[in-house]
């Protein structure tokens, strides 16, 4: 929901430090990976009940998701790239309820409920990308984004929010992860819609 308005509001910053990466030789594929080991290591944190830690893992991975799309749109947008991002983002997101579930086994219903839904969102969001290539519909020209990503209410910006939250209040954890797994769902409904057009 407010990933795209975050994205332009930010986007000379967040632009102009890719391009700046991209000057001084960064590849875009070695922030995703350096985002991607960010996150596990805060999955690991959270899995040993290092909040702070688990915080601080987010914070670069979600750093990194914004810095690798900059320096591949200020050099190229690769297929492979955009396949490592969102599959890293997938894995990440989980990740964290997982690690949060081993070190706090007696939130594991929850943690799973939510890992269920992440399934869900994320598998329909892809199958959204996937009639959208098959029509050629986009959203962005492909020099700015590998695949088309269709709007939900339930984003990546969402998604880090939710996941802070349970490192900074790992007390409501029950409550957070019921709440977000609602709006989640009906960002699920949101895919469904977009993809009946196209019956």
């Amino acid at each position: 929901m407010f990933d795209n308005r975050l994205r332009k509001q930010f986007a000379p910053v967040i632009d102009g430090t890719g391009r700046w990466l991209a000057r001084r030789g960064v590849p875009a594929i070695s922030l995703t990976a350096f985002g991607f080991g960010a996150g596990i290591a805060g999955c690991a944190a959270l899995a040993f009940r290092y909040d702070d830690l688990a915080l601080a893992g987010l914070v670069l991975n979600r750093l990194a998701d914004l810095l690798d799309g900059a320096v591949a749109r200020a050099t190229r947008v690769t297929d492979f790239g955009g396949f490592a991002d969102i599959v890293g983002d997938l894995i990440v997101y989980s990740g964290f309820v997982l690690g949060f579930a081993i070190g706090r086994p007696e939130h594991a219903i929850a943690a799973a409920s939510l890992i269920f839904t992440f399934v869900a969102t994320g598998s329909s969001f892809l199958a959204a990308a996937i009639i959208a290539a098959k029509r050629n519909i986009s959203l962005e020209p492909p020099e700015k984004k590998s695949f088309f990503y269709n709007g939900a209410i339930a984003e990546g910006t969402e998604t880090a929010i939710v996941l802070a939250l349970i490192c900074l209040f790992p007390g409501v954890f029950d409550q957070v992860a019921y709440v977000f797994l609602a709006v989640c769902w009906l960002s699920v409904a949101g895919h469904l819609r977009f993809a009946l057009k196209y019956r």
